[in-house]
């Protein structure tokens, strides 16, 4: 929002790099859903491959920026610093890790009876009902909805440089949730990979004031966080520190549903149903 205001674009080197920490940050975002969505059911062992697995993935990010979570690594016009030496090819050992993975739990969960008994035509939200609440992510593309923010509204990053898919389910259960959040999980690994190889040269910072006042305005951005649409609307008055800043997360409309959606259910399948939602409290006050 403040390039926007600004009217700095960072250099491609540093949009490329932003979009590959963006996925790889999704890929360990969204492997321990897949593996906590199995506990839910009463299937331990997932859980524990998706802590072991995304490990490789956090040691990537915090290789790359010096932070595992929430690296303050972006800077105003572009990054930090660039890739130390060895990381390119480290990562693509990584996705391929993260791919085996995905067969995995595959295999011992979607394959599971038990699985599909706890989650197929449990929790249907209807395309319309999603969309009147808000829903974004994969909450919403499991009910068929053919929408992507990084596809649909791009906004800084570099998704339209490479070949991808948007992956729709159309039934809407608590299912269809999880088969797309492991669907987005493999084509996060082809979007680094690609991204990996075809990543440009160059410098990885604008030139930008040592001192960032942004100019008068407001501005709105968003895009698609592991959990669905993630925005910022920013109000600058031209000083040093913006003069509101409103967040749009994806949690709070995702869990807006659960009147609707929990009304007359059996209680055993309200844990199913609220860990297919996939929504973080902190994240629900915005």
């Amino acid at each position: 929002a403040a390039e926007r205001l600004m009217e700095v674009e960072a250099p491609p080197r540093a949009q490329w790099i932003r979009t590959i920490l963006f996925e790889m940050s999704r890929i360990a975002n969204v492997v321990l859903f897949l593996g906590d969505m199995a506990v839910q059911v009463g299937a331990v062992t997932p859980v524990f491959f998706a802590f072991r697995d995304r490990e490789h993935v956090l040691n990537q990010i915090e290789a790359a920026t010096g932070g595992r979570f929430h690296p303050n690594f972006d800077r105003i016009g572009g990054l930090k610093d660039d890739l130390p030496a060895g990381w390119v090819a480290d990562t693509k050992r990584v996705m391929k890790k993260m791919r085996e993975f995905c067969d995995e739990i595959e295999t011992l969960v979607m394959g599971n009876e038990i699985f599909q008994a706890r989650t197929r035509g449990i929790g249907v939200i209807p395309a319309d009902i999603g969309l009147q609440y808000g829903l974004s992510g994969a909450n919403i593309r499991g009910s068929g909805v053919d929408w992507d923010s990084r596809r649909d509204n791009p906004c800084g990053l570099v998704h339209h440089e490479v070949d991808w898919k948007v992956w729709t389910h159309p039934d809407g259960d608590s299912f269809s949730r999880f088969w797309v959040r492991l669907q987005e999980v493999r084509e996060a690994t082809r979007i680094v990979d690609q991204l990996l190889d075809g990543l440009p040269s160059g410098p990885i910072m604008a030139k930008v004031p040592r001192i960032i006042k942004v100019p008068a305005g407001e501005a709105y951005v968003e895009t698609e966080n592991p959990l669905g649409v993630m925005g910022y609307y920013v109000v600058s008055k031209g000083d040093l520190v913006p003069f509101r800043v409103k967040i749009r997360s994806a949690s709070f409309n995702n869990i807006s549903i659960t009147p609707w959606l929990l009304k007359g259910v059996y209680v055993p399948d309200i844990i199913t149903i609220l860990g297919s939602l996939y929504f973080i409290l902190g994240d629900i006050d915005r």
